[in-house]
């Protein structure tokens, strides 16, 4: 009887499921499904109305994920015509630094009434910047204090990571810090469904975090000089083992298998982030290969030996991509998400009519009248500046979200 593994990759619009083959790792199939609630960067869609959101927030809801974990792996295995008790294991990523509250049984504090109308209970994408003045204060105290993991990261600790959004909350809705019970990344909440256990991992903790070995985040002498309250709420609120990537977190418990069609005991593997789970499956767990992952952003990413500070990078992390090494990582904040936009917002009537009557997307007609252009031959010069700039100069300059 043939062996399958089924891997679940949580993005920004959407989350999709890969069958794989064992035996010779082939791809059988695949099955997608659109977020609902997609992303909230305007308004809050609550059950009682919306809530208008400031600028420089994305958010998501993370009944979304729930709904992906119960359609597309199922559609995966009627479509492929593969049995549950073909599968021997099912893998999670997601788009990081995703963070969300939850409550001792791990539902999400979004979920309560008392915080439906709460844009803090919910999960802050990646993408959400408006904690970015407490980055600022974050960088400039870790300046004047000379931390040593600030060569970790660049020089700067972005405005999407796990402190500022924490400091945000703590100083912007201290009722939704004080009931949570836990903060943890999408990725890692995701296992705990599926298996009862929560854990953390070394990848998104080790560049979300401030961990470079994967596993130690910042002293709380440190932790204290941003908020009083955050070392406590780092100890209590998002204390769990820390798992290397690629290891089994766990199985599948009754409600995950509920909640999946996979059997009970189905191995689940540890969380990881969205693109650094892929230079394996694509051959580049090797020293000195480098990487580039392109979809709603790029990163770009590589394994290495030695430890080397690089300015400008968004982390350098040991057992980060792959263990025994550690993972450079750089990139741009905006690909997928730019395109999108222009596509819906800039392109001409004419072409528009042109996409229609080729039955072409209008991203695919733009793609092929550009193809056509030599670099540089159209003199028009774009900055990426979208969703924020990771590299080279990450937080010391202000982002601006596509939706502005």
């Amino acid at each position: 009887m043939e062996r399958y593994t089924v891997g679940v990759d949580f993005g920004t619009l959407s989350g999709r499921a890969s069958l794989v083959r064992v035996s010779d790792g082939r791809e059988m199939g695949s099955a997608v499904l659109a977020y609902p609630h997609g992303v909230m960067d305007t308004e809050l869609r609550t059950p009682d109305g919306t809530v208008p959101l400031p600028p420089n927030w994305a958010l998501a809801h993370p009944m979304d994920w729930l709904a992906v974990l119960g359609t597309v792996v199922r559609r995966v295995l009627e479509d492929c015509g593969v049995s549950p008790a073909e599968v021997i294991g099912i893998g999670i990523d997601s788009t990081t630094c995703t963070l969300l509250p939850t409550d001792e049984r791990g539902d999400p504090l979004c979920c309560d009434p008392r915080f439906a109308a709460s844009p803090h209970a919910y999960a802050k994408l990646w993408k959400h910047h408006a904690a970015q003045k407490y980055a600022t204060r974050l960088n400039d105290i870790a300046a004047r204090r000379g931390e040593s993991w600030l060569g970790n990261y660049g020089g700067a600790i972005q405005s999407e990571w796990t402190c500022p959004k924490l400091m945000e909350t703590l100083a912007e809705a201290p009722e939704v810090a004080d009931a949570a019970a836990y903060f943890l990344d999408a990725a890692d909440w995701l296992v705990w469904r599926m298996t009862g256990r929560r854990t953390r991992n070394t990848c998104i903790n080790g560049y979300k975090s401030i961990a470079p070995d994967g596993v130690h985040g910042p002293t709380d002498d440190f932790l204290a000089a941003l908020d009083p309250a955050l070392p406590a709420l780092i100890r209590d609120k998002m204390s769990a083992p820390v798992l290397p990537v690629g290891s089994r977190a766990g199985v599948i418990s009754e409600e995950g298998a509920a909640l999946t069609g996979l059997l009970p005991g189905t191995a689940v593997a540890t969380g990881h982030a969205d693109a650094h789970v892929a230079p394996p499956s694509a051959g580049v767990p090797r020293a000195g290969h480098l990487f580039a992952m392109i979809g709603t952003s790029t990163c770009m990413l590589l394994p290495a030996a030695e430890f080397v500070p690089v300015p400008g990078v968004c982390g350098i992390v040991k057992d980060g991509i792959v263990p025994g090494l550690w993972g450079y990582e750089a990139g741009l904040g905006c690909v997928g998400d730019m395109f999108a936009w222009f596509a819906d917002n800039c392109a001409p009537p004419a072409v528009r009519k042109e996409a229609e009557e080729s039955g072409l997307s209008v991203i695919a007609c733009l793609s092929e009248k550009m193809a056509a252009l030599a670099p540089g031959e159209s003199g028009l010069l774009a900055l990426n500046w979208w969703n924020g700039n990771r590299s080279p100069l990450g937080t010391r300059i202000s982002p601006v979200s596509s939706s502005g």
